[in-house]
C-alpha cells in the first residue's frame, strides 16, 4: 500500500531496491540497503524547501518581531527614504538560507529589489558580500533581524557540517543528522545539513524504523524471559512494516551479533568503542547483503575521523543541528 505524502515541504520518494555496495554518492533518492526497501531521505537532494513553508516559517518570524511596529524605525527613519545594505560575512563558513533571507525582505517590502552575490553551499570568508537589497530603508531595517537570524543559524548548521565532511574526507563514511532539532524548524536545519555536504536521516518517526533501546526494553518486559528480544523486535516490525528497512540500536559486540542474526538491515553503534565498533564492521562484512553501520553517541570534532577509519558507513551528530554556532554575518546600510 502507498504511503501516503503527509510531508508537502518534500517530494516523493520511491521506494527502490536496497543497493548492494557500500558506496554511493547519496545524492537525489538514495534507495536503502539490504533485503528491503526503504522511505528513508538519506541526503535527498530533491527534498528543496517549498515556497509555502518558506513564507509561513518567514510570517511567523516577522510576527514574533512586529517588524511592521517598529517604533525606531518609524521614529528615526523617513517613510520616503530610500538607500542599499550590504550582507558580509565576518566569519569562515559555509552559506545556507539565503531562500529565508530574501523572502524576509521580500515579505515586508516586495519593492526591495534583492541581489544574490554567493550562491547556496558556497564557502565564504571574512568580508565576502553574500548579497546586496536596496530600496525603502525603512523596509531593509524591519526585515534585517529576521533574514540574519535565519541566514546565520542556517548558515552556522552547514559551516559545522562542512568541518566534518573535511574531516572525513578519504574514508568511505559519510555524516548523517538526527531528530535533535529546533521545534518547528526541523525541515530547514535538515536543508541546512543537505547544503553542507551531509546527508538526512529520518526527517521523522514515520519516515524509517529505527529500534531503540527503549523500544527494546518496552518488548523484553512484555515477553518470557528466555526470548530473544532483539529476534522478536525484528520479527514484529517486519511483519507490520513489510518493505521498509528496519535499523536497529545495539550498544555491544554481543547485540550487533543477534541484531545482525535477527536480520536488521542496519545497526546504530550507539556508544561504542573504536575496538568494538571494528569488530561490528567485521561481522557485518560476513553478510550478503552487508547491512549498514551508523556510529552514534558522543561523537566530536577531535573523534569523528577515528570513528569513520573503523569501516562505519556513517557517523551520526545531533550535534550539527542542536549546537552549532551561528555563522557571524553582518547587515551595514548606506542611506541614499
Amino acid at each position: 500500500m502507498t504511503t501516503p505524502n503527509r510531508h508537502p515541504e518534500r517530494q516523493p520518494h520511491p521506494r527502490a531496491e536496497r543497493r548492494t555496495s557500500a558506496k554511493g554518492s547519496g545524492v537525489g533518492p538514495t534507495p536503502a540497503r539490504g533485503r528491503q526497501a526503504s522511505r528513508r531521505t538519506d541526503n535527498l537532494a530533491s527534498l528543496a524547501l517549498d515556497p509555502s513553508l518558506i513564507r509561513r516559517l518567514v510570517e511567523a518570524a516577522l510576527a514574533e518581531d512586529h517588524a511592521a511596529d517598529d517604533i525606531t524605525t518609524n521614529a528615526l527613519v523617513a517613510p520616503d527614504q530610500s538607500g542599499r545594505a550590504s550582507i558580509t560575512a565576518q566569519a569562515e563558513g559555509v552559506l545556507a538560507g539565503l531562500p529565508l533571507a530574501r523572502a524576509a525582505f521580500a515579505q515586508v517590502d516586495s519593492g526591495l529589489k534583492w541581489t544574490e552575490l554567493k550562491v547556496e553551499g558556497v564557502r565564504i570568508s571574512p568580508g565576502d558580500n553574500v548579497a546586496t537589497v536596496e530600496g525603502a530603508l525603512g523596509s531593509i531595517l524591519r526585515a534585517e533581524r529576521v533574514a540574519l537570524n535565519f541566514l546565520a543559524h542556517l548558515s552556522g548548521i552547514a559551516s559545522m557540517v562542512g568541518a566534518v565532511i573535511i574531516l572525513l574526507e578519504g574514508t568511505k563514511c559519510r555524516l548523517r543528522d538526527t531528530r535533535k532539532t529546533t521545534p518547528g524548524l526541523r525541515v530547514l536545519e535538515k536543508y541546512a545539513v543537505r547544503t553542507g555536504g551531509g546527508a538526512n536521516h529520518r526527517l521523522d518517526l514515520s519516515d524509517g524504523i529505527l529500534i531503540k533501546d527503549n523500544h527494546l526494553a518496552a518488548l523484553k518486559a512484555q515477553l518470557p524471559v528466555a526470548t530473544d528480544h532483539i529476534r522478536e523486535a525484528v520479527r514484529l516490525v517486519r511483519k507490520s512494516n513489510p518493505g521498509v528497512a528496519i535499523e536497529l540500536e545495539v550498544t555491544s559486540v554481543d547485540e550487533a551479533q543477534r541484531a545482525l542474526q535477527a536480520g536488521a538491515d542496519e545497526l546504530l553503534l550507539d556508544n561504542m568503542s573504536l575496538r568494538d565498533m571494528t569488530d561490528a564492521v567485521r561481522l557485518a562484512a560476513k553478510r550478503k547483503p552487508r547491512p549498514l553501520l551508523e556510529a552514534s553517541g558522543g561523537i566530536t570534532l577531535a573523534s569523528a575521523r577515528a570513528v569513520a577509519d573503523t569501516g562505519v558507513d556513517f557517523i551520526s551528530m545531533g550535534a550539527i543541528t542542536h549546537s552549532a554556532p551561528a555563522l557571524d554575518l553582518s547587515l551595514e546600510v548606506e542611506p541614499a
